[in-house]
């Protein structure tokens, strides 16, 4: 099938070759099993560019034409994936959303960058483990066991480059895809090695330790909505902000630990430091809505302070409005106030409010999603053992973005108790109302008032 496809997409590029214009400059299509959406979405960066329904075969596809090279991502409800573009390029793919990452393939022009990037990405979910071993060791035995883990993937790309003919732009994307996950590592080496180890202080680091650091673009306009770089940047600015605090503001028992403190060091580095304007602005939205999910029993007046600091320098009115939705957001979810007037659907496709769920008894709302398996398959297994320790907790689960049949697929083959699972149709709705930011959190209510709207499944329940 890839194949006939890609011989007919040659063929219509070959017949319309000296009608200059009126041929698309990039395709891009191809089939989806088991599709969780009647639509694929084209996005650049975060602006939408087209969408299209898939026919009777799954099969969709994308004429484009005139589009810039660059960074682009694919959407199928509620899965996406990133694509690289060129000029004249042709892709095709091919992929199960029942294994949405790991089955999807790249075919065709510039296929090449595509599935590299691909292959790092499952890299580095697959190699987390062993790097988390590695935290125990000795700063310059660990950057060695780095290092190597590098340069295997800096081959790969090596030998790539010299089989196929690859824009600048694209080699230095998938150079990106190596390095800056390989430098998030590092940037977290301090804290987890503490941590592992138990010492009672950062270890001291010499300068070569960071001489990665060297290297990194901090104004990348090009990679501002790569994940790897973007994770990278938070983590570096967050230990940035710590080290500083602990040289300039510390004591002798330490950096000052206080959020609001602290966070208005983040805001003041990335201002001084990044220049490029839509990076800054969504750094600046990152630092805000981490500090405001954190410090959510700050007062009034602690938060009011940071958020005049954050508009005064934020240039997008779009962040500054989320910002200020999500503060009264988080004074909604406050203990004795009501549970939110929300809807989810049984497996039934029958309508039940939250309300209904919780009226005169203490309720558990969890959350999961099919795109999450190694999470569902440990949130699964956890609430089960809660559910024996505290049988006067009702433990209900809510699905988030995951279609509504193959929601109900899952709760099936995996015997899930059906009176107690149920379906977010919208998304946003819900994570809006309930301040989803992680897939471990939990509200808990009783009689329908809220107990704890920041809650943990992994941390609010002892044993």
């Amino acid at each position: 099938m890839i194949r006939l496809l890609l011989g007919l997409t040659f063929l219509s590029f070959l017949a319309c070759s000296e009608k200059s214009g009126e041929c698309p400059s990039v395709f891009f299509g191809g089939e989806i099993v088991n599709p969780t959406s009647e639509y694929v979405v084209l996005y650049r960066n975060d602006t939408y560019i087209d969408s299209v329904k898939l026919d009777e075969g799954n099969r969709f596809a994308f004429n484009l034409q005139g589009i810039e090279e660059g960074l682009y991502h694919f959407d199928h409800n509620p899965e996406l994936q990133y694509l690289y573009l060129h000029e004249g390029d042709s892709i095709l793919i091919r992929l199960n959303t029942v294994e949405f990452d790991e089955s999807l393939v790249f075919s065709g022009k510039g296929s090449e960058v595509n599935n590299f990037m691909l292959e790092m990405f499952l890299a580095y979910e697959q190699e987390e483990p062993l790097v988390y071993s590695y935290y125990g060791l000795e700063p310059e035995i660990f950057n060695k066991k780095l290092d190597s883990l590098r340069r295997l993937k800096v081959h790969q790309l090596e030998e790539l480059a010299s089989d196929y003919q690859i824009s600048e732009r694209g080699l230095k994307l998938a150079k990106a895809s190596i390095d800056y996950n390989n430098y998030i590592y590092r940037e977290k080496y301090p804290f987890k090695h503490k941590w592992k180890t138990g010492e009672d202080v950062i270890h001291d680091l010499s300068d070569s330790f960071y001489s990665y650091r060297r290297n990194i673009d901090l104004n990348n306009k090009d990679l501002t909505y790569f994940r790897p770089y973007f994770d990278f940047m938070k983590i570096h600015f967050g230990n940035l902000s710590y080290m500083s605090c602990m040289k300039s503001c510390g004591t002798d028992e330490g950096p000052v630990s206080e959020l609001l403190h602290f966070n208005k060091h983040k805001l003041k580095l990335v201002d001084s430091l990044v220049k490029e304007t839509e990076l800054r602005d969504i750094l600046f939205r990152n630092i805000a809505m981490d500090y405001l999910l954190k410090e959510r029993g700050a007062t009034n007046m602690e938060c009011q302070i940071f958020i005049d600091k954050f508009r005064s320098l934020s240039s997008n009115e779009k962040h500054k409005d989320e910002i200020t939705h999500l503060y009264r957001g988080i004074q909604n979810l406050q203990p004795k106030n009501d549970v939110p007037d929300l809807f989810v659907t049984d497996v039934s496709n029958s309508k039940v409010s939250l309300k209904e769920l919780s009226n005169q008894k203490k309720a558990v709302f969890y959350f999961w999603s099919a795109s999450q398996k190694r999470h569902f398959k440990n949130i699964t297994r956890h609430i089960a053992t809660l559910q024996e320790k505290y049988p006067e907790y009702t433990f209900v689960g809510i699905n988030v973005r995951t279609g509504f049949e193959r929601w109900a697929k899952m709760v099936e083959e995996n015997q899930l108790d059906k009176g107690n699972q149920y379906h977010a149709d919208d998304f946003e709705e819900i994570q809006t109302a309930m301040i989803i930011d992680n897939l471990n959190k939990c509200v808990i209510v009783d009689d329908n008032q809220i107990v704890d709207a920041f809650a943990s499944v992994y941390s609010s329940f002892k044993y």
